[in-house]
């Protein structure tokens, strides 16, 4: 399949680790918007220094037991605020937004907000780097919502909602699948009828692409090295799980696919399974297409397995002798080495593995058992370095180890601020 051209807002790839250096009393400051279908998590931050000033959340929009929660962080930080009451819709809750980073001296209309970036999850073919929305860019987000209906509906709200309240401001679309857009075509594409994949769109898209373009480099930066010279195995690993095969900066496979069902076992989410499992229980179980659709979404997985999603819990009752538990948790770590293996196999040469999210980034025993076995391919880690908390990012491998193992906490706010700020300061520079 040809890739289309992108559209003339697409700027050029923001240099890594930053954004283009502010001038003298330009702005510098960057909202960044997450829309999900009910709620709406923002964080501003200033790309002096890539500080946070504010973040909060807003959640059950559209119900009567809506909630704000904000906290201030200029300065050293403030009191966190909650608000409990109805908010009926986007609108109304950035507008809610609005009045709360007002009252800390950051309002919407402040001069020295530079730019509001948002992300949205699926930019298909189209989009392969963060993107000034215009009215061509809302059509082409509107027309991939058959293959992100969960997402991008969501998504498309938050940015008409942010644009009527700052029609003046540079708004900015960074994509979860544009990392994903440089995997080779024998990567991307199914083995099905090729007119009928293109006919509909069909291919692996990939997704948490901000999370996997942030760890990659940020895994480069603590081995001393530049992205370029690093092949990376990233493993984000959260309630949703994905990995990635990066080569030099640059993705060649992820797990994820069409939708974020495909790949590693999730918490509620089952990852990969034989395709006729659907058009078995369909034929037998009497079972329609939206029920199959929540089973493999929302009622497997480790919720499936054992019950529960959390993987604390999990592990709390691994230690009290739960069978059910400690299955759950061996398939889980079973698909993991699966994927690890795989895409070692992929990139030929690994520097490191890593780990990042919130099952990544603080469970132990995850790592641990993800590279039992793997001493032959170079992998292994320290127990003492590998049960240290910390949310700095670090190496748990022994100095010995051929392939670092390293803990990357992700920031895809902080991404997604880099690239916004990075493309408006690139689209000054050229005026």
């Amino acid at each position: 399949m040809t890739q289309p051209s992108p559209t003339a807002t697409t700027g050029p790839s923001p240099a890594p680790g930053a954004g283009a250096a502010p001038g003298a009393g330009a702005p510098t400051r960057v909202l960044v918007l997450n829309s999900g279908s009910s709620s709406v998590k923002y964080q501003l931050l200033d790309m002096k220094d890539g500080g946070r000033l504010a973040l909060g959340l807003v959640e059950r929009i559209g119900e009567e037991t809506s909630r704000l929660v904000h906290t201030p962080l200029l300065g050293g930080g403030g009191e966190k605020r909650e608000k409990h009451g109805p908010i009926a819709d986007h609108a109304a809750a950035l507008k809610a937004v609005a009045e709360e980073l007002a009252a800390d001296g950051l309002g919407l209309d402040s001069p020295e907000l530079a730019v509001i970036g948002h992300r949205v999850v699926h930019g298909g073919l189209r989009f392969t780097e963060p993107t000034v929305i215009d009215d061509a860019v809302l059509a082409e987000i509107e027309r991939l919502v058959p293959v992100a209906p969960l997402h991008n509906p969501a998504n498309l709200t938050g940015i008409r909602t942010a644009m009527s309240l700052r029609p003046d401001l540079p708004q900015v679309a960074v994509f979860d699948t544009a990392f994903h857009t440089t995997m080779p075509e024998w990567a991307a594409r199914y083995a099905i009828d090729v007119e009928t994949a293109d006919a509909h769109r069909i291919r692996r898209y990939g997704f948490h692409g901000t999370s996997h373009a942030y760890v990659s480099r940020e895994t480069a930066r603590l081995l001393g090295k530049a992205p370029e010279e690093v092949n990376v195995i990233v493993l984000h690993l959260g309630n949703g799980a994905s990995a990635s095969a990066v080569a030099g900066g640059r993705c060649v496979d992820t797990s994820m696919g069409l939708t974020p069902l495909e790949g590693l076992v999730m918490g509620t989410r089952s990852g990969d399974i034989d395709p006729a499992v659907t058009f078995h229980l369909m034929r037998n179980a009497d079972m329609s297409a939206e029920d199959v659709d929540v089973l493999l979404n929302k009622r497997s997985g480790l919720v499936g397995l054992c019950g529960d999603n959390d993987m604390r819990e999990i592990r709390r009752r691994i230690d009290e002798g739960d069978a059910r538990a400690a299955l759950a948790f061996d398939i889980y770590v079973h698909r993991l080495k699966k994927y690890i293996g795989a895409y070692y196999a992929v990139l030929g040469r690994v520097d490191a593995v890593a780990f990042t999210a919130g099952v990544g980034e603080n469970a132990a025993p995850v790592r641990e058992a993800a590279v039992a076995g793997l001493e032959e391919l170079g992998l292994a880690v320290d127990a003492g370095l590998n049960a240290e908390r910390s949310d700095e990012a670090r190496i748990v491998s022994p100095e010995y180890a051929r392939v670092a193992v390293a803990v990357v906490p992700t920031d895809e706010e902080l991404e997604i601020a880099r690239q916004s700020y990075a493309l408006v300061s690139g689209l000054a520079g050229e005026a």
